[in-house]
């Protein structure tokens, strides 16, 4: 009889050390997830500003480049559209390369081309520099990154995430930017050197930081397990069978897929818009001076960990539709308000305009992206999937930039941004309109 008593206690003390066994793997699995997750927002968050210096050194790239507006729109329009034949390819490679080796290899090309972009090359050269960025970027990065977090993320983490991701790197990007324009300051005010020369060195601190951080991602392995190793790779294995126009069939016929990408050509579009901040501040009727401008703009990049961030754990609580829904409505309405404050208001509501709308984008971007996981993509083709979403949804990054010259050259000042604002708007409402419907959509599958 008194053996009873043993045993069970000896059950209980063992369904005990289980537990805290059990308890202690959760802990380890979300440690690496979380991990993994800073990884790539370092990688993210090191690897974008060099391409898009312009939002906060436009007037200072067009004096040492010595191109014109529509040039800078060329550019840009050349990056767009390696970017959007890059994108489909970038999903097939996603499906079938590790991430990590793919990261690893974006970063350091990214960086040696930007060691011949401080050089001040000649407009011919940089068009190839454009093109090489566009590469590194679009093709062996982008659906790497959102991949790998779509697949480190739990079902309820997705907004958290992503917000985690966009915020992360914009805080990444915010204190780059903080360290380049206080570079950039003290070399053509306190020093007395030339603007060039203050470029030459953000541009340096930028390559040089990509190429070191490539080099240390080659190093440091991606922590998982071998048993997560050889399921990989069984994956991989699959997807090579699979037949890509099939894949991309059974994509077409998911009608959530499509409104996704109609969101993300929208909010894209917002995003694009506050790469002329820092050249619109600066005009005449605003008359701000460069560093003013680009210290305002740099103050934006601030607002990208509190809108990212914030608005993925406002969609994890209550709806991440709703939440981007609301962001991209109110983003219509502050490009109105930027577009007539220099008549009817004075410089604080201008900045105060500016921060508003860059937690807003910041919002948007990193929403947009979690609203993968309610479209029902099979994992096999996640990628695929990214890279379609990417093609329809990053297309502004062809067409965008040659607007934005057209507008900017064709009607001088304020008004040529005005005119550009006022289609952004448009367009921010019409992706408000986009995820509603996709809300519905969604409401009326969960009520059948």
């Amino acid at each position: 009889m008194s053996s009873q008593p043993v045993r069970s206690a000896s059950n209980a003390a063992a369904l005990a050390l289980n537990e805290n066994d059990l308890q202690t793997a959760l802990q380890n699995t979300k440690a690496r997830r979380y991990t993994q997750l800073m990884l790539l927002v370092l990688a993210a968050g090191a690897i974008y500003p060099i391409l898009y210096l312009r939002q906060v050194y436009q007037p200072t790239m067009l004096e040492v480049f010595h191109i014109t507006d529509s040039q800078l729109g060329y550019l840009y329009s050349s990056l767009g559209t390696i970017f959007l034949l890059s994108y489909l390819p970038s999903g097939w490679l996603a499906d079938r390369i590790a991430p990590r080796l793919l990261i690893c290899f974006s970063l350091i090309a990214t960086g040696v081309l930007g060691l011949w972009y401080s050089t001040a090359p000649s407009f011919q050269m940089l068009m190839l520099i454009f093109g090489g960025w566009g590469l590194s970027t679009g093709l062996t990065f982008w659906a790497a990154v959102i991949k790998r977090v779509t697949m480190i993320a739990g079902a309820d983490e997705q907004g958290r995430f992503f917000g985690l991701l966009d915020g992360g790197r914009g805080l990444i990007e915010a204190m780059l930017a903080t360290v380049a324009i206080t570079l950039f300051a003290w070399a053509t005010q306190t020093k007395g050197e030339s603007v060039a020369a203050g470029f030459r060195m953000v541009v340096y601190m930028y390559a040089f930081l990509c190429i070191a951080l490539g080099v240390v991602l080659v190093l440091v392995k991606d922590p998982q397990g071998e048993q997560g190793a050889r399921d990989d790779a069984a994956n991989r294995a699959a997807r090579r069978r699979n037949n890509v126009l099939a894949d991309l069939a059974t994509l077409a016929k998911i009608p959530e897929l499509w409104l996704v990408a109609a969101i993300v050509f929208c909010g894209y579009q917002v995003f694009w818009a506050t790469y002329s901040f820092s050249a619109y501040l600066h005009e005449g009727e605003i008359g701000l001076t460069v560093v003013m401008a680009g210290t305002i703009t740099t103050l934006k990049l601030w607002m990208r960990p509190i809108g990212g961030i914030g608005g993925g754990f406002l969609g994890d609580r209550y709806s991440k539709v709703s939440v981007l829904v609301i962001a991209l409505f109110l983003a219509a309405l502050s490009l109105l308000g930027l577009m007539a404050a220099p008549r009817i208001a004075s410089h604080v509501l201008l900045v105060f305009l500016v921060l508003f709308i860059g937690i807003l984008t910041y919002a948007i971007r990193g929403l947009y992206w979690s609203l993968l996981d309610r479209c029902n993509i099979p994992v096999s083709t996640m990628g695929l999937a990214i890279g379609l979403i990417s093609v329809l949804g990053y297309s502004p990054d062809v067409f965008l930039p040659l607007v934005n010259g057209y507008l900017t050259q064709t009607f001088p000042g304020v008004f040529g941004y005005q005119l550009y604002f006022g289609y952004v708007a448009a367009m921010a409402a019409l992706g408000g309109f986009a995820g509603l419907a996709l809300r519905n959509m969604l409401n009326r599958k969960e009520v059948a």
